[in-house]
This record gives structure tokens, C-alpha cells and sequence, in this order.
């Protein structure tokens, strides 16, 4: 008999055969006890939490196998995979990570219709003769690994650009420097990921971050990272450790927190920024030296400030804070004396909405604010002046995204895009108050979604707090009552689901007849820091309690009904959707976590937990104990629950939510379940967090994510044909 064969049936138990498909039973369980300020908490699925066991990773590919078998059963999904090719082949091309340098060199990614990945290419200027500089598919050529693009970086000159590279989604790059001529210096830095490089001003020499380790499931791949300086032609191995708690003891930079540099040419000071999943940074300065060795860094702003972003012109340093002001407010201060005692208020925190985002140009201040959760509003400041103004957008938008060379300059672009508005880039400019169209490739009309509506609702929320709602359908879809809903959402972090074009997902599955619903939940920022806030640790629960008023409110206004209502969200948005399951499996038809946090209790353990013990909290403290254990879909599982149909989705090379969160959450649902419905596991052993995917990778991950929405939800296009059990 085979090895692996007896392998898999020891680990899985026994199998049953359905019209020739393997399905994977329940695998035992196996308790281990912790103790918790004297609660007991049995898991029993810990050992999953090896994924260097063999075992575990068959177990995960023979319900991986099993669920991609069970998903291609659906009749539409391949129609829907070539639809969603055609919308993208549609494009000639798409168009990323665009910057551009103070001698008007434009640097972006680019891929063309049918290709797989972003291309790096320059121009000069505008309208300038397109070049290729690096194709990453040149890069290591290994089969079954894609290469992606994850950042790119020029110089001043634009005679060099610095490169992050990483293989199949693993966020485990490599930091390489080509220049304009398209040659590859030597030199090769890896443990790179938000290495945010800054060149010095010879444009030679840079400075960078570096993880701790390559490994996405080394538990300390994210502790201890530190920033270093390199100057090409010299040998990696020995570059300067500038910035660390190693080298700057008195900053104390905690082992979880991320140290990063950026040099400003106009004060000549090197910035030190240090980061965490907390929105409030932390930040220093110092004069820069010929030798490259700060004298000493300067305390600008401390985590008390709340301040989340900064920029620097000539004179001042502009802070946006949320100190006594949950909507936001701009301070600037200036560079001579930076201390924030010495700040001015320069935008005042809106009456209605929240600053979203804000830059700076040689005429003056740009700031985007969110009104009602989802519109857009942008305001220029000019220099010397003390009221701003509201632009005429071109067209009303969900939301807006600023783009600019440096302060010294006054272009300013501004992309803006919505529901069903297309994403279109415009430069602004300030003396004549026009925008004009610069879409760096053609522009391309979507005629099949001209039909697609979206409006906006506020419902009450259980403890009767109102929550923005957005509800996209086809307005030639009738709305009787039985209408196949999708729900996504997210929730953490303070990040906000903006209304963006998306004809890759949302307005398809609207082409279908179904209703697309983004409930703005507690947690994000749509209403400002307050409403982050409001789902948040111990306040995590409004988080999950805001989708769950909002499937109720599609039901009682006759939108659809509980068997119709499927509900999907990613990463963190996996607490949301576990925890909608495990405390209402009765309301949904369908739930759909992609790489989800499931096991936040356990988080810690895991290469990327540390670093979110701002977020959601730490065992080590009781009352961050019982907030982690609330918000685990996990622990909430109840054995005999008809639970909904359920596709849980990992990533083998994910460092953001290790793989065995998700296994651990589907064995125990698959243990507990009594309803018919699947729980489907599906490991991509070629892939990380979504980031880095090829375009056909992504392409059959949203068709995956539709199809199963609507063959549970009662669409008769996506119906299985039936089988004889056997």
C-alpha cells in the first residue's frame, strides 16, 4: 500500500467516496489546557500549529484538494473566469506604484493586457517615450514561483531605482538596485519587507530596513528590525547599523516596532520614523553628517501626541493628530523649533467628517476629508492664507488619493474613484482651479455596468449607534425580498472600505442579479479615530454586532432573507466574520474568511503577533485576555451548530496571519458542524497574504470567492448538478 497514502487516512481517519470526491473527515482532536489569570482555555487543535509536520501539511492539501475539486463543480465559475479575464485583458494596460522625481522622470509599474505581473518602466515627463527597465519574470526563474514587484524606489537624479522583489506572496523580499540603463548592481540585501529605502544625497548611498529573518513562520521574523546604511560597490555584509534599540538604547525602540529613515533635502536632517500596527508614530530628526554618524536624534513627536503622519517643507513640520481632536487636525510646527508645544493649528478638526490624508506643495496645503463614512471632499490651503477651499471635484467621489514631487514643486494629481465612478488621475492646478485627465494608458469604458447604482444608508446598530452602509446592486434587479446578498467587510486597524471601481469583483457579482453590501463597522476609520476606537480591544465585539444589525436590516426591509445572505472579509476581517458565525450561524447562509485571523488568542505565537499587540491586545494583561478571547471565532465554536456553508482560505506562505490560524478554525468547524453544508479548507501552498499574486491567481481567487457566495445564496446558474450518493 502507499506510504502517503496510509499517512493521510492515519491523520484524516477514514474517507468517504461522493461520485469520486475525497472528502476529508474530521481529524481527532487533541486538548491542551492553558491557564489564564485562572481560566481555564482547552485547545484542541494545537498540534496544527506545526506546519513542519508532515501530517499537518497533508492534512491541509487533501482538504485543499477536496475544496478547489468541490469550487470547480460549480457550473458559472468558469464562465465567471473568463469574464473577469476579458474585463481585464480589456485594459491595455495597469498602471501602479507610479513616482515621480524632481527632474520629471515618471517610474511605475506597469502590466499589460494578458501579462501576469507589474514590469517596471520610465519615462520623461508625461508625454514622454516609454521605456522597460526590469521585468521581475527575469528574476531567479524557478518553476512554480512568481516573482512581484512590491516596491520601487528612485533616487533624486532618477538615474537609480531601488527594487523590492519578493517570490510567490511570500513579503520575504530581496532588495536589489538597477540604473537607468537598466544594469543591476551586484549587491543583493535580503530579510527585506517595508524596507523603505531613502537615498542620501550623493544618490550613491542609501539607507534601509531590515527584518530579522527570511522565514515567514520564524516566530522572530519581525522583532528587532533595524535600518541600516549602504553605499553601492561596497559588500552588504558590512553596513552600517544605523538605527536600532542596539544603537540608540535611549530611543527605546521596542523589539516589536518598526525603525525606518527618511532624509529631507531642503533641512538636510535625517528623519527617524518607528512604527507599529498603532496608528501613532513616533518620530525623531537629526543634521546629517559627512560620515554618516547622527550626533544625536532629536525627539519630535511622542506617542501621547497621536500624531499618524507628517510632511516637511522649508520652514515647518505639519502633523496630522487626533489629540483632542477625533476627527483629525493639522499642526505645523516649525523646523528651528520643532517641540509640539510650539505648534499652530492650521486646519481646524471638520464639524462634519474626519481628514482622511494631506500633503504639501510649493503654494500650499491639500487635505482629502470623509464625509458620512464614504464621501469625499478635498480642501486647498494657500500659502499665507488662513481659510481653505472647498475644489470642484470632476466628478463626486467615494474617495481620493493625493500625488506629488516634492515641496519645492506645485504639481499636485489627484486619482479620485467610487462605487461606480471608474478611477481616473487628474493634476490640479491652483492658478487656474482646473483638473486636467492624465491617465498614464487609455481609458477604458465598462458598458456591461452602466446599469450598477449605489446608495447610501444609516441603520442602527444593536446598542442603537447609526452605521454607514453601502448597497450596490443592478437597478434593473428586483428588489423583492429574495435577493442573494454579499456582505464584506473589515474593521480594524482604523482602515476605511473606500469606495473604489472594481471590475474585477464587486460590480460582476452584481451582473448576477446579486447585492453587494459594505457595512462601514466599528474598527475602521470611516468616522474617525472615535469609531476606530469603538472596535477596539475590549469594544471589539461592536465590530462583529455592526454586520449582524446589518444583515437584519437587510431582511426587515425586504432586501433578502437569512438563506440568501452570504458574508466575506479578509485578514482582520476574519474576526469579523468568524465571530458573526459563531454568534448568529442562524442569519447567514454563507461565510467566506480569506486568510483570516480566527485565533487571535494564540496570535502571539505566531511571526506577526507581537507586532499587533497595539490592535487587539496581549495575553499578559487580564483584561486584554478576555478581550482577545471574545474576538476568537475560534473558542466560540459550539459542537452540534448547524453552521453555514464556509470556504476558509490560507496561504502557506503568509506572514501576516500564519496559515494555522485558519486550519485550526476549519477542523474544529468541520468536528462541530451538523449541518449539510461544507466547510471547505482551501491552502494555497503557492501563495502568502494576497499580495504578490500573479493576475490569473487573483482572478480565480475572486471567481472563488463569488461562485461560492452564490451556489449557497440560491443562484441557479451556480448550482452543482446533482449527484446519486453512492
Amino acid at each position: 500500500m502507499n506510504t502517503k497514502f496510509i499517512l493521510i487516512a492515519a491523520f484524516c481517519g477514514p474517507v468517504i467516496s461522493v461520485s469520486g470526491q475525497i472528502k476529508p473527515q474530521p481529524i481527532p482532536e487533541k486538548i491542551v489546557t492553558d491557564v489564564y489569570f485562572g481560566q481555564k482555555v482547552e485547545d484542541p487543535y494545537r498540534y496544527l500549529e506545526n506546519l513542519d509536520d508532515p501530517q499537518v501539511v497533508s492534512w491541509m492539501k487533501s482538504n485543499a484538494n477536496y475544496a478547489q475539486e468541490k469550487l470547480n463543480e460549480t457550473p458559472e465559475r468558469e464562465k465567471l473566469i473568463k469574464k473577469l479575464k476579458e474585463l481585464d485583458a480589456r485594459k491595455e494596460s495597469t498602471i501602479s506604484k507610479l513616482q515621480i522625481t524632481e527632474n520629471n522622470y515618471y517610474f511605475y509599474l506597469k502590466r499589460n493586457a494578458k501579462e501576469e505581473n507589474g514590469k517596471l518602466y520610465y519615462r520623461i515627463g508625461y508625454d514622454g517615450i516609454e521605456k522597460l527597465l526590469f521585468d521581475p519574470e527575469t528574476y531567479h526563474k524557478v518553476a512554480g514561483v512568481n516573482y512581484n514587484i512590491s516596491s520601487i524606489t528612485p533616487n533624486e537624479k532618477g538615474d537609480k531605482v531601488a527594487i523590492e522583489i519578493a517570490p510567490s506572496g511570500s513579503e520575504s523580499a530581496e532588495l536589489i538596485i538597477i540604473n537607468i540603463d537598466g544594469k543591476r548592481y551586484p549587491e543583493v540585501y535580503d530579510k527585506c519587507w517595508f524596507s523603505s529605502p531613502s537615498w542620501m544625497p550623493d544618490g550613491n548611498s542609501f539607507t534601509y530596513a531590515r527584518l530579522n529573518s527570511s522565514n515567514v513562520t520564524d516566530p522572530n521574523r519581525l522583532l528587532n528590525s533595524k535600518v541600516y546604511y549602504h553605499k553601492l560597490g561596497e559588500d552588504p555584509n558590512k553596513d552600517i547599523e544605523y538605527l536600532s534599540n542596539a544603537t540608540n538604547p535611549e530611543l527605546s525602540i521596542g523589539e516589536e516596532e518598526f525603525p525606518l529613515v527618511y532624509y529631507h533635502k531642503n533641512s538636510n536632517k535625517n528623519f527617524a520614523l518607528v512604527v507599529t500596527v498603532d496608528n501613532r508614530i513616533k518620530l525623531y530628526d537629526t543634521d546629517l553628517k559627512e560620515n554618516f554618524k547622527p550626533t544625536k536624534w532629536t525627539t519630535l513627536v511622542e506617542k501621547k501626541d497621536e500624531v499618524t503622519n507628517f510632511n516637511v517643507d522649508k520652514e515647518f513640520i505639519y502633523y496630522l493628530t487626533y489629540h483632542n481632536a477625533p476627527n483629525f487636525k493639522i499642526v505645523k510646527v516649525p523646523i528651528s523649533q520643532p517641540n509640539m508645544e510650539n505648534g499652530k493649528t492650521v486646519v481646524e478638526e471638520p464639524k462634519n467628517g474626519n481628514i482622511t490624508d494631506f500633503t504639501i506643495t510649493k503654494d500650499g496645503l491639500y487635505y482629502s476629508v470623509r464625509e458620512n463614512g464614504v464621501q469625499a471632499k478635498v480642501f486647498y490651503l494657500a500659502k499665507n492664507k488662513t481659510e481653505p477651499v472647498e475644489l470642484n471635484l470632476p466628478f463626486p467621489a467615494g474617495s481620493s488619493t493625493f500625488l506629488t514631487i516634492n515641496e519645492n514643486k506645485s504639481d499636485i494629481w489627484v486619482t479620485l474613484s467610487g462605487w461606480t465612478s471608474p478611477t481616473k488621475r487628474y493634476l490640479y492646478s491652483p492658478t487656474s482651479n482646473t483638473f486636467t485627465f492624465q491617465p498614464l494608458t487609455k481609458f477604458i469604458e465598462y458598458p456591461e455596468f452602466k446599469d450598477i447604482v449605489s446608495k447610501e444608508v444609516m441603520i442602527a446598530s444593536h446598542d442603537g449607534v447609526k452605521v454607514p452602509v453601502s448597497i450596490i446592486y443592478d437597478k434593473n434587479t428586483k428588489l423583492n425580498g429574495d435577493n442573494p446578498v454579499l456582505i464584506m467587510g473589515y474593521g480594524a486597524y482604523g482602515i476605511s472600505l473606500d469606495p473604489r471601481f472594481s471590475p474585477g469583483f464587486i460590480l460582476p457579482y452584481c451582473t448576477y442579479g446579486g447585492v453587494f453590501v459594505v457595512p462601514h463597522v466599528r474598527g475602521g476609520g470611516e468616522l474617525g479615530e472615535a469609531w476606530h476606537k469603538a472596535g477596539f480591544k475590549e469594544t471589539k465585539p461592536n465590530t462583529w454586532k455592526d454586520l449582524i444589525a446589518t444583515a437584519e436590516y437587510l431582511i426587515n426591509e425586504k432586501y433578502t432573507t437569512s438563506k440568501k445572505i452570504a458574508i466575506s472579509g479578509g485578514s482582520a476581517g476574519g474576526i469579523l466574520i468568524g465571530r458573526a458565525i459563531t454568534e448568529r450561524p442562524d442569519l447567514f447562509a454563507a461565510a467566506i474568511p480569506e486568510v483570516g485571523c480566527l485565533n487571535p488568542l494564540r496570535a502571539e505565537a505566531s511571526p506577526n503577533g507581537p507586532g499587533n499587540i497595539p490592535e487587539f491586545g496581549t495575553v499578559k494583561n487580564e483584561t486584554e485576555f478576555k478581550a482577545l478571547l471574545e474576538m476568537d471565532s475560534f473558542h466560540h465554536i459550539k459542537k452540534g451548530t448547524a453552521y453555514p456553508a464556509t470556504l476558509i482560505t490560507a496561504g502557506m506562505n503568509d506572514p501576516r496571519v500564519i496559515a494555522w490560524e485558519p486550519a485550526k478554525f476549519a477542523a474544529l468547524l468541520q468536528n462541530a458542524n451538523s449541518s449539510d453544508k461544507p466547510i471547505l479548507f482551501l491552502t494555497d501552498f503557492e501563495s502568502g497574504h494576497g499580495m504578490g499574486d500573479s493576475a490569473t491567481k487573483a482572478i480565480e481567487k475572486s471567481s472563488d470567492v463569488i461562485s461560492f457566495a452564490y451556489t449557497y445564496t440560491g443562484n441557479p446558474k451556480f448550482q452543482p448538478p446533482k449527484k446519486i450518493k453512492q
